[in-house]
């Protein structure tokens, strides 16, 4: 969906960096002139040790001789406009390039470019499938360069990551890489960190890793003593016998729900003896959780049960998400919800958004087939300018414009009726729907009509690879989530071209112009015909959160396809709303962050000095000076330097954890603050800052008293008994938006109702 001001915005928005791509064309040009043909690898190599990508000789010089290696190695010849693309980002412009365009063989050009310049590159990846096979796919590429590859997943082990990290080019997908930032932060020996010190950065899937995943931090937590948090078995019973219109409301956006007068009396009658507005509230917060998970997160929509647990399903992937979770007592509402095991109660230990990931790299590109739409955001928010090259081969697939209708159902019959033209002729077609449920319901009415379907979502993911090998052989129907979206490579058989090539039916409005791209880009690949549509119902979720009060359609076909020229306004319109509120929200989320991100910084370099510097815990030692001197009559130098480092570690820790869990508890209630005129940040802002003086104060202090209270052994301090805490056991995960309504998703909710259609749609 696209309005006739969008090619003008693109073009507005990369055109800083449009000249800088276009000059490059003279470079690739001039690397066409060298005939590297009948030159050994040996020379080959040579010649790569000598020159300097930093120069436009020595560039062109490179991207000849990248040119000769890859046809050789891996049996691909990069194409003028991929070697363009390659320069442009080692002049550190991110680059949008159609799908099917090579981007994993462009990226592998950048990556050996940086590492001949002596930088330790990481590719991060979108997803641990891409880092495993684009690995394996390019080492023959950087062999011939005498550079070595690693590969990271999260079943690699330490002693593995390390060897991985070590290697010149490490192809790591982007929640592992923050993941041992966060692990190496916690370490208590310099000998137990894993990464190595990159220079350089190259993001894969660039505007989904930043934008559409860049909401929520990546987590680290430890088991926590307490008990999990979360409503009672007797409270989820209890919400469970509630009535929508009686006892609560849901809002439109059906993103949160509130108790009515009457639900505030069905508890007291439940729960007799109770205030839930005095010393007994956290019943009522208890209950709104437990309701949350009954009314507003359905199975097989937001989650799917698989071995005896609950996962989240991405609404932007339409995977399962093994690194995601609740905050804690949804978690467990929706495991009382489905009769599960309680997950551990966890306390978070550390956390870093995908803006301070990049921040430990000194040059950061990326690419993408869908970097434009969001080029300003981009720019403004990480700093990446972005650049467009065409496709090799001219795309010549037919984007249809998208149809509307009255309702979901007879939105799937129209689809149905495209399915049974498309199977007549032998063409191929994927069918991209939005959730678990909304999959498997539409396959069942394709084999109600008598056609063969395969169905791949979030249920037989293990399956992916040969429902996506045979996508493209003739007449096949496959039925996704948006797991068939990035990253997929369905190749229409002879016989399929043929018959128009791949045919693309999306069911409903997508989030964003940007996922909606990415479906049609499984189509029309390197000038592979093909062919796409999207067909939406006036029923849509995002149509009622945008325009909820939409007069009903006057001009309608016997299918029940809208004609009103406003109604078909409506889709394009809820797709850039969805598409702002996101963008708000993003932006909340990173201002909030930034003063906790300038205090952990700051805390990482006190800790980085006791982790490293023997002289800087005797400095901390000396402020006891008693202290000091019994230990030195009972252990050695050496211990007392071990014990004290140990202790200072791991208070620091403890302080910072529960600082962040401070932070939490104080954003939850912030917006409260606009009753009293007060901005919301600015006060965030400074009860944190109030808060920070005592953590490195606090620390010592404590760090001090463990050691004071440490027995000694066998000529070791007994820290353990003295009361020092590390988690035995931490778990990665990225936390979910705040499902239950902070600042944040009140104000995109504000924002979604600002933007909404006047009355007269």
């Amino acid at each position: 969906m696209r309005d006739w001001l969008e090619p003008v915005r693109d073009w507005f928005h990369q055109r800083p960096a449009a000249a800088e791509v276009a000059a490059l064309a003279a470079v690739v040009r001039a690397s066409g002139a060298s005939n590297f043909e009948d030159w050994s690898e040996d020379q080959l190599l040579a010649a790569s040790r000598k020159l300097s990508v930093d120069t436009r000789v020595g560039l062109a010089a490179y991207l000849a001789i990248s040119r000769e290696l890859a046809a050789r190695t891996v049996g691909l010849r990069p194409f003028d406009v991929q070697l363009q693309a390659a320069a442009a980002m080692l002049r550190g412009v991110s680059m949008e390039m159609d799908t099917g365009e090579g981007k994993t063989l462009v990226g592998a050009i950048v990556a050996a470019g940086h590492a001949l310049s002596g930088s330790i590159v990481h590719v991060l990846s979108a997803n641990e499938y891409l880092a495993r096979r684009d690995a394996a796919w390019m080492a023959p590429f950087f062999a011939s360069l005498q550079l070595t590859v690693g590969v990271v997943t999260a079943d690699t082990t330490p002693s593995a990551r390390r060897r991985a990290y070590g290697a010149h080019i490490t192809y790591v997908p982007v929640s592992e890489a923050g993941f041992d930032i966060l692990r190496d932060r916690l370490a208590h020996a310099a000998t137990e960190r894993v990464r190595s010190t990159a220079r350089v950065a190259i993001l894969d899937e660039a505007d989904a890793v930043l934008l559409d995943e860049g909401r929520t931090p990546l987590v680290l937590a430890g088991e926590s003593d307490t008990a999990p948090a979360g409503p009672t078995a007797s409270i989820g019973e209890m919400v469970a016998t509630l009535v929508q219109g009686r006892h609560y409301e849901v809002d439109v956006d059906r993103r949160s729900l509130h108790f009515t007068d009457e639900g505030f009396v069905a508890l007291e009658e439940w729960f007799t003896g109770v205030d839930l507005f005095g010393d007994d509230h956290e019943v009522l917060a208890e209950a709104h959780v437990a309701l949350h998970a009954e009314v507003l997160l359905v199975r097989d929509v937001d989650y799917v049960i698989r071995g005896g647990r609950a996962w989240m399903v991405s609404q932007a992937r339409g995977r399962i998400e093994q690194l995601q979770r609740w905050p804690e007592g949804l978690q467990s509402a929706i495991e009382a919800k489905e009769g599960l095991s309680p997950s551990p109660a966890l306390d978070v230990l550390d956390q870093i958004t995908m803006a301070d990931l990049l921040g430990e790299y000194r040059s950061v590109v990326g690419m993408s087939a869908t970097l434009v739409p969001a080029s300003e955001e981009l720019q403004e928010t990480h700093g990446l300018k972005v650049g467009r090259l065409p496709p090799n081969e001219p795309c010549v697939r037919q984007d249809e414009p998208g149809r509307l209708f009255r309702t979901a159902a007879e939105r799937d019959a129209a689809a149905l009726d495209l399915l049974v033209d498309a199977h007549a002729t032998g063409q191929p077609v994927l069918v991209a729907t939005q959730s678990v449920a909304m999959s498997e319901a539409f396959a069942a009415r394709v084999v109600d009509i008598g056609l063969p379907v395969a169905v791949l979502n979030a249920l037989n993911d293990e399956r992916e690879a040969t429902i996506i090998a045979r996508a493209g052989e003739p007449g096949r129907i496959t039925v996704s989530t948006q797991m068939a979206g990035r990253g997929t490579d369905i190749r229409p058989s002879h016989e399929s071209r043929t018959s128009g090539g791949l045919l693309i039916v999306g069911l409903g409005i997508f989030p964003s112009k940007r996922l909606e791209d990415q479906i049609r880009g499984r189509s029309g690949r390197q000038g592979d015909p093909g062919r796409s549509v999207f067909l939406w119902g006036l029923d849509d979720e995002l149509i009622h959160q945008a325009a909820p009060g939409h007069k009903d359609p006057q001009q309608v076909t016997v299918v029940g396809e809208v004609l009103d020229p406003r109604l078909r306004q409506l889709p394009n319109h809820a797709q850039q709303v969805s598409d702002g509120a996101h963008a708000s929200l993003r932006g909340l989320t990173q201002r909030y962050g930034r003063l906790l991100g300038l205090q952990r910084r700051k805390l990482l370099g006190l800790r980085e000095e006791w982790l490293t510097q023997d002289t800087s815990i005797l400095e901390v030692l000396s402020h006891d000076s008693a202290l000091q001197e019994r230990l030195s009559d009972a252990v050695s130098e050496a211990e007392m330097v071990r014990a004290m480092r140990r202790a200072l570690l791991s208070s620091v820790d403890r302080a910072w954890s529960e600082h962040l869990g401070y932070a939490t508890s104080v954003r939850e209630g912030i917006h409260l603050r606009v009753l009293v005129k007060e901005d919301p940040l600015d006060e965030f802002n400074r009860i944190l800052a109030k808060a920070w003086p005592s953590i490195v104060p606090g620390s010592i202090e404590n760090a001090l008293r463990i050691v004071a209270l440490a027995t000694v052994r066998d000529g070791r301090l007994d820290l353990e008994g003295a009361g020092l805490h590390r988690p035995s056991a931490t778990w990665a995960y990225t936390v979910t938006d705040n499902s239950l309504g902070t600042e944040g998703e009140r104000l995109a909710k504000a924002l979604f109702k600002s933007m909404r259609f006047p009355r007269r749609f």
